[in-house]
């Protein structure tokens, strides 16, 4: 797991050679930070530190860089980007590598140099020789979506850094305005640990708050407010999104992909998949699956199939003019109270 890679790093037990992967970029980037900080100083970052692509570098350019010694201090970093070669994807770039020099270094790394291969990829080419030979000597590091339980564990231990502790109804309102982009989530406990600097402790009332609202997440709270038989509320979340300049057709678009999902639950649920399968089927996180299920149990099918041909026809008379768009979402939302 990352997080417990992370608490390694910062135990200063340093591997020599480090595989990344996986699609959440926030997860590669930030094991790339962490190493960096930990091995070099700023000084020695000037000098000991070389970032290569292999879409345009061949890989024995960088071995050759790892194997030279260091200069002004005692360790050196080699990053390599984009090693294509671990995938059953073709580059991109016609780049010939030796990769018989990678193995032989991966086999006898140099001791002074720690070379991290980042690679942005779901899956690696098991089948490879080369993916083979990073899994018996290099330490992985699969950068992959947090389930819910972990997007909790890292939000408290980013919260714990800053000398602070969050409440878990606090950690479980910030997954729910913001989603699960661990960018956003960061940016958000940055603004919400400064706030809470006197009292250390961050709490619902802090978040509801302070932390802006996603329009994936506002859309959500309209749909909220209208299953509740709110209209007026929905009304003014809907007005407020065209004061932020928020495009109708996207608004409706988000509406429309909601109701879908809630719909998809519904029917998996009853079929008898659990939260973790349903996303599995939906490639959607599992925290959406979870709200998107509290929804659905106040819909019958019928009233998602009235709906979503709503949205439908909704959709048509925007794309074709028509209608006024924005009125086109107003009567829209009216018709969903019923």
């Amino acid at each position: 797991m990352v997080l417990e890679s992370w608490r390694k790093i910062k135990q200063n037990h340093i591997a020599p050679i480090y595989l990344l992967y996986g699609t959440e970029a926030f997860l590669i980037n930030e094991t790339k930070q962490l190493l960096l900080n930990q091995i070099l100083n700023e000084e020695e970052k000037e000098f000991n530190l070389a970032v290569y692509d292999l879409e345009e570098t061949p890989v024995e350019v960088a071995v050759e860089d790892a194997e030279t010694y260091p200069f002004l201090g005692e360790r050196k970093v080699i990053i390599l980007h984009n090693p294509v070669f671990l995938t059953a994807e073709k580059s991109k770039e016609k780049v010939e590598h030796n990769l018989s020099r990678l193995e032989a270094y991966i086999k006898e790394p140099a001791p002074y140099s720690i070379m991290v291969l980042s690679a942005p990829y779901e899956k690696l080419d098991e089948r490879k020789k080369i993916t083979k030979e990073l899994k018996r000597n290099a330490e992985i590091i699969e950068a992959k979506k947090l389930n819910e339980k972990e997007l909790m564990s890292f939000i408290h231990n980013r919260v714990k850094i800053n000398g602070m502790e969050i409440d878990e109804a606090a950690i479980e309102q910030l997954m729910a305005l913001v989603g699960t982009n661990l960018f956003m989530i960061s940016s958000e406990i940055e603004k919400l640990t400064l706030y809470a600097a006197e009292s250390g402790r961050i709490d619902v009332n802090l978040v509801d708050k302070l932390v802006a609202r996603s329009l994936e997440q506002n859309i959500f709270t309209l749909i909220d407010k209208v299953v509740n038989r709110k209209l007026d509320e929905a009304l003014r979340i809907y007005y407020d999104l065209l004061k932020q300049n928020e495009e109708p057709i996207k608004i409706l678009a988000l509406l429309a992909g909601q109701f879908r999902l809630i719909y998809q639950v519904k029917d998996l649920s009853r079929r008898g998949y659990g939260q973790q399968q349903i996303a599995g089927i939906l490639k959607t996180h599992p925290f959406r699956v979870k709200l998107a299920l509290g929804q659905a149990s106040k819909f019958t099918d019928e009233e998602l199939s009235y709906l979503i041909n709503q949205l439908a026809e909704a959709d048509y008379h925007m794309k074709s003019g028509s209608m006024n768009k924005s009125l086109l979402i107003e009567m829209l939302l009216f018709k969903l109270k019923k």
